[in-house]
């Protein structure tokens, strides 16, 4: 009688021991956010819509520079391509994104500066884009941006890229706000504006879609320095693994060989491979 009581204790407590292994488990594989430690999958945070920077295709498939960048870290930090979960991270969400611990980190043309810097942390640059304007391809009237003075300027509703043309540049111009670029390039297309602006990356991957080729050039213009960053939680030691990541990307060829890839079509001449740590 007291061998089986003995038993039975002895039982339930290797099914409970057994319990705390398994919940123990599953806290590290789920796909939250942890620093990439211990986990079978990594969230990263990524835009949908920006063909060339971070694009989700009709097939599902997602493309464009972020999206390769993301790749690359992820391998780099012990995760193959099929254990990725790209998560749309929109510009207003990004800092929430990662404080709540809904992505390890993120790769969405986030450029760096302070005002973010004292919510999230950032490794990196990676990439160095420039704020320009994109124009019809045998338009040769606006080569410096106070050509824009009596002409229209489009850009997306919510973006101040536009507005700091109008106040640094050419107050005379006439800005006229869209939902979306693909409608702004559809004005511009159809001389309903003469001129988009945003970041020069962003606008060239608009550029080098097929529909696109050839009826859009870049004017060139650097109107101000965005450096890409990959954001972290403040305090993650990710930032340190991401930095190393970027480094070898940029020696090993992999970061110049992405950058051809996307950008090429579009004939932008992109900004060397930045320094780690070095914001211009």
């Amino acid at each position: 009688m007291k061998l089986r009581k003995a038993s039975a204790a002895a039982a339930a407590a290797v099914a409970l021991a057994l319990t705390v292994t398994a919940c123990g488990g599953d806290s590290g594989s789920d796909g939250s956010a942890d620093d990439g430690n211990g986990k079978d999958k990594i969230t990263v945070g990524i835009k949908f819509d920006q063909p060339g920077i971070g694009l989700k295709e009709p097939d599902g498939s997602f493309s464009g520079m972020d999206v390769e960048v993301a790749k690359y870290v992820a391998k780099d930090l012990g995760y193959d391509e099929e254990a990725i979960v790209f998560k749309e991270t929109k510009s207003a969400d990004r800092e929430t994104a990662l404080q709540n611990g809904d992505v390890d980190f993120i790769v969405a043309s986030y450029s760096i500066n302070d005002e973010r810097k004292q919510k999230v942390d950032f490794a990196g640059p990676y990439f160095l884009a420039h704020q320009d304007l994109l124009v019809r391809a045998d338009d040769t009237s606006i080569s410096e941006a106070t050509d824009l003075n009596t002409k229209k300027l489009c850009s997306v509703t919510g973006s101040t890229s536009a507005q700091n043309v109008k106040n640094d540049f050419a107050k005379d111009a006439e800005l006229v706000e869209r939902g979306g670029y693909s409608e702004c390039l559809g004005a511009l297309q159809n001389k309903v504006v003469d001129a988009l602006t945003t970041d020069d990356s962003i606008l060239a991957g608009y550029a080098a879609q097929d529909q696109y080729k050839g009826k859009f050039k870049l004017a060139g213009l650097n109107l101000s320095n965005e450096n890409y960053g990959i954001g972290v939680k403040k305090g993650s030691d990710l930032t340190a693994k991401i930095n190393k990541a970027l480094e070898k990307m940029a020696s090993d060829g992999s970061w110049q060989k992405v950058m051809d890839e996307t950008f090429g079509p579009a004939g932008y001449e992109f900004e060397p491979a930045p320094k780690i740590g070095e914001l211009k």
